[in-house]
């Protein structure tokens, strides 16, 4: 590997565990002070070891290669080594998953192959000092606040709606926002974990693997865990009745190598842990949701990045979703998004046997629909020959039995992967893409008449509305241009009857036929058509790389407001009725952190969105990935 591509891997390492899906990687961005911007068919090329004959890479070879470099035994496979930072890689050695396998390793030899595999020095990642550990008082669990929201959506059909009188927020008293206390996550470039509340704390996961329960009032740490890789999905606690001490709730969560956690919410303490999926891509970017004690999980994939080398058997993964019951751990039941495994289809020009229908992921959360007994997802591209008819789709289980209701398939022929665009295309399928996954965690919403509809947005820049019975198509909106990082990109937000749309449309080196719309809009929804219209003004500063216009995070609505964060840092509150910004404030700057140092705020990006409770508004900022600021910022505002 030459040192450029050795370099760009080590970014990689630091930047991918975090929080993103292979639809969001068309760009990577190198650490503050280098001007490269790679893309990923770029990375893939080189996804060959560093040079073996070193010290380090013998150690691999003799100890490593024979279960990862073939995912064997539940391994990761070595793709998924090679975006995991030197001190994740470390941690699993020494003292986490590979601990017994590395009992013939000396300290030496796990610090040669952890920083071999990572590309990378450990500790080379910009250090943060850790919360103080709670004492007293905030050190209390706190029975009579059971969870604030239900899971990821905040509420079962995935709204993203707060009422007023729980976010304590409103037109009048935003002005009085102030920084109540600001944390910065250690070793971490992005943050894209959504924070859960329940029992008086925070709950969030982070870029360096830890998943923190803090305090609301004082930013203290009630306690940490150490997942085995970055956790970007949110953080799901299960209820309890206001009141009863005996109560024992649970925290569940995913990391990127495929693990699914659940946690005693009170003590921090490990109560189980499964794998939804053995195959050795298998990665956990969705939030799980759970609903009467069934905990659904929605599982995805990075077998793309392996897929762009000629000698690799593209492809094996289907995306699913997978229920447990949330208290034990046993699983119920998995559905798969494509109904049959894949099997052997045509050598391609390397003589290497390609296998489909492959792909079709779940990169978000699932949507709970009560009345039909049913939820939603929507899924990613195929990832190899021929294209099927569940890729780019919204999809409906059976909440019981996992038996897949109806299928609604928006933009058919979607086989992609990352040898496409590359000089050496030999796994691409033939379809070549456009990769339009529906990134974003599909809703179900209700109309002023009373109508419900499955809503989703794809990154296509198309908002479709489903008849929730059917899965017919029930009305399009095109909103946003589009693209393989454009469109909707990870979430909308629903109340009294409007729909908001937030549109990234950054540039991502196609060619189009219509210009970008980055911007917050407004649908109404019984036909589509717009409320109203907010186009995001470029004001990125010529001192500021990396910063573009455009709303690519989830988002939130109270009553009143809607509240979204920018690729330009940029914090705003929208009026409901109008679309005027209300309130705006740039996080992309430094803040005083809890424990000493500096916190610093970003792009914001992925699946976490800004929540709000009892008058203060809590956010992630930073998102050092796709071209985006990185940072590092978990910011509590509160209003008077």
């Amino acid at each position: 590997m030459h040192t450029k591509t050795s370099f760009v891997i080590s970014w990689l390492a630091i930047s991918v565990l975090v929080g993103c899906s292979e639809q969001e990687a068309s760009k990577f961005e190198p650490p503050t002070g280098s001007p490269e911007i790679v893309a990923v068919e770029e990375l893939a090329s080189d996804f060959t070891l560093a040079d073996t004959s070193t010290s380090a890479g013998k150690i691999y070879t003799n100890n490593c290669a024979s279960c990862h470099e073939q995912g064997l035994h539940r391994a990761p496979h070595r793709a998924m080594l090679l975006l995991m930072s030197p001190d994740s890689i470390y941690r699993a050695l020494a003292e986490g998953v590979m601990q017994s396998q590395s009992e013939s390793l000396s300290d030496e030899d796990k610090v040669a192959v952890s920083e071999f595999l990572g590309g990378g020095k450990i500790g080379d990642m910009t250090a943060s000092p850790e919360p103080a550990q709670c004492k007293d008082k905030s050190n209390q669990f706190d029975y009579n606040e059971p969870p604030v929201f239900q899971g990821w959506g905040l509420t079962q059909a995935s709204t993203h709606s707060i009422p007023a009188e729980t976010a304590g927020l409103n037109k009048k008293n935003i002005a009085s926002l102030k920084l109540k206390w600001a944390f910065a996550f250690p070793g971490a470039l992005r943050t894209r974990s959504q924070p859960a509340l329940a029992g008086g704390a925070i709950y969030v996961g982070s870029h360096g693997g830890t998943v923190y329960a803090f305090d609301r009032e004082t930013g203290c740490a009630r306690w940490t865990f150490a997942a085995s890789a970055e956790v970007r999905t949110g953080i799901v606690i299960s209820p309890w009745d206001e009141g009863d001490k005996s109560a024992e709730p649970m925290a569940y969560f995913g990391d990127l190598i495929g693990n699914l956690y659940a946690l005693n919410a009170i003590t921090g303490a490990l109560k189980w842990r499964a794998r939804p999926d053995e195959h050795p891509t298998t990665t956990l970017t969705g939030t799980p949701s759970l609903h009467q004690g069934v905990l659904y999980v929605p599982v995805s994939s990075l077998e793309v990045v392996p897929a762009a080398e000629p000698d690799y058997e593209c492809c094996h993964f289907r995306g699913s979703v997978v229920a447990y019951n949330a208290r034990t751990g046993e699983q119920k039941w998995q559905g798969f998004t494509i109904p049959e495994k894949s099997t052997a289809k045509t050598l391609n020009a390397a003589g290497t046997q390609n296998y489909g229908p492959s792909g079709a992921p779940v990169w978000n959360s699932p949507a709970i629909d009560v009345k039909r007994n049913q939820l939603t997802i929507g899924t990613g591209e195929n990832y190899s020959s021929p294209a099927s008819g569940e890729s780019d789709a919204v999809i409906a289980f059976d909440l019981t039995t996992g038996n897949v209701n109806w299928v609604y398939q928006a933009t058919t022929g979607d086989a992609w992967n990352t040898a496409c665009g590359r000089k050496d295309d030999t796994n691409c399928p033939t379809e070549d893409g456009p990769d339009f996954d529906f990134g974003a965690g599909t809703l179900l919403a209700e109309d002023l008449d009373g109508i419900d509809y499955v809503i989703g947005g794809q990154k296509s820049g198309v908002v479709h509305a489903i008849d929730p019975d059917t899965g017919k198509v029930v009305w399009q909106t095109k909103v946003g241009r589009g693209g393989i990082h454009a469109g909707v990109y990870f979430g909308m937000a629903t109340d009294q009857g409007r729909l908001f749309v937030p549109i990234s449309d950054t540039p991502d080196g196609r060619e189009y036929l219509e210009p970008a719309r980055p911007g917050m809009y407004a649908l109404d929804l019984r036909n589509g058509e717009y409320i109203w219209k907010s186009p995001a003004e470029d004001i990125c500063r010529e001192d500021q790389q990396y910063c573009q216009p455009g709303y690519p995070a989830a988002i939130t609505v109270i009553d009143q407001i809607v509240i979204a964060g920018s690729n330009d840092g940029h914090l705003r509150i929208f009026d409901v009725e109008t679309g005027q910004i209300l309130w705006d404030l740039d996080t992309a700057i430094e803040f005083d952190s809890l424990g000493g140092g500096k916190a610093k705020g970003g792009s914001f990006g992925g699946g976490a969105a800004p929540i709000a409770f009892k008058s203060q508004l809590i956010v992630n900022s930073g998102y050092g990935f796709a071209g985006k600021m990185p940072g590092n910022a978990l910011l509590v505002f509160e209003a008077k």
